[in-house]
């Protein structure tokens, strides 16, 4: 029987959760948040649903109630409205919330460890990247997987699906590097139905570069269009919650760029990676054109000096 934690009920782990539920990505699901009312609440109008879906258990509880779970996603912490961090031109982005949120991993992380020693922690909160290598060190293993840029390279894919008229699944598209201001769009790579990106521009008659800068403003400016209107970024990033937690538990190998800690570059960050048992199994080197590896170079060291402002 698979046992997963939701830590942090607010408005993205309320998707989460709801995504779960309604996928069945579990068996037993807690729900644990410093409002204890709120965590109850959620997990009892979940529970009205439930019926109508695949079987699964869902209640609130505190940290010692996650003992021997199988996965713990840690979505705790300031969102960027709340952390102030909306402004498009802010080089910073998400990693203005670093701090405030490493506070909080610090009194999470160990506490869920010492009930769920076993447990992938599953990072979600903003910046999942730097709070990623915290939780790493926190953890004292290596179960540890950053959502990353799972979710920018999901809307990589429709933004290019919705200009062209064809279905998102029918399109490859990936984002690597930071989930943030520094994150990399890896055009040379796109496909559609197979058929290199380029060449379907070719073929439409459409000028490459209107169209890249449509898409990529589309893509980067994404999370604070969906701020501005509902507060918070939530029902994507809670379906790769979701996901992500299936293809661990079920242990399917899946290949989806999220974020894992590279011993060659010290930081965590995310590039196509094969997702099972455990988490992170391996990650797979992509071949890059030269300003494409520069970018994501850049992205590199951005996270490397964010990670170098972490305690030790």
């Amino acid at each position: 029987m698979s046992k997963v934690g939701i830590v942090g009920v607010g408005m993205v782990g309320r998707a989460a959760a709801s995504a779960m539920v309604s996928r069945g990505s579990c068996r037993e699901l807690v729900l644990v948040d410093v409002r204890r009312e709120v965590a109850e609440a959620v997990a009892l109008d979940l529970r009205y649903g439930i019926p109508t879906g695949p079987p699964l258990s869902i209640r609130s509880g505190t940290n010692a109630d996650l003992k021997d779970a199988d996965l713990v996603a840690i979505t705790a912490g300031a969102n960027e409205k709340s952390g102030g961090a909306t402004d498009k031109s802010d080089a910073q982005g998400r990693l203005r919330l670093l701090g405030v949120n490493a506070g909080i991993f610090q009194a999470i992380v160990p506490e869920v460890v010492a009930v769920a020693p076993k447990a992938v922690l599953l990072v979600v909160a903003d910046p999942p990247d730097p709070l990623a290598d915290l939780t790493r060190t926190l953890a004292r293993h290596d179960r540890v997987v950053s959502t990353g840029t799972f979710l920018d390279s999901l809307r990589f894919a429709t933004h290019l699906a919705q200009v062209l008229g064809v279905n998102p699944a029918s399109v490859s598209a990936q984002v690597f590097g930071e989930h943030g201001m520094s994150e990399v769009l890896v055009w040379s790579a796109a496909t559609i139905g197979g058929v290199p990106l380029a060449d379907v521009l070719q073929q439409r008659k459409l000028d490459a570069t209107t169209f890249r800068s449509e898409v990529e403003s589309a893509v980067r400016s994404a999370n604070i269009n969906i701020i501005a209107g509902i507060g918070a970024s939530q029902y994507g990033i809670g379906a790769v919650t979701a996901r992500l937690t299936e293809a661990i538990l079920r242990d399917e190998r899946i290949v989806a760029v999220v974020g894992s800690h590279q011993a060659a570059d010290g930081v965590t960050y995310s590039l196509p990676s094969v997702i099972g048992a455990g988490g992170v199994q391996s990650v797979l080197a992509p071949k890059l054109e030269s300003a494409e590896r520069e970018a994501l170079n850049r992205s590199i060291a951005t996270l490397q000096k964010a990670v170098a402002t972490l305690p030790k």
